[in-house]
């Protein structure tokens, strides 16, 4: 006889099924009384220069537009040109 057979004839409930669990980040933390992990700090860093090369392309695109793009399309002229 199985579990869940075995509960209903002797009038029980069905057994709770376990929730799952969020894993714990169980990297260390950088000093003991900030509540960041290393983990995080690393995370951290990649994303902040994911975003300052994000920063650079964007700068370099709108100077190439400023510089060439719009004078050629003629939307402006430049001041030194």
């Amino acid at each position: 006889m199985g579990e869940a057979k075995r509960r209903a004839a002797q009038g029980l409930p069905p057994r709770p099924r376990p929730t799952p669990k969020a894993a714990a980040d169980s990297s260390p933390r950088l000093v003991s009384w900030l509540p960041f992990s290393r983990q995080q700090a690393d995370r951290f860093v990649a994303l902040s220069t994911r975003g300052a090369w994000i920063g650079i392309a964007a700068l370099v695109l709108f100077w190439v537009t400023v510089r060439f793009i719009g004078p050629a399309a003629g939307w402006w002229n430049l001041a030194d040109g």
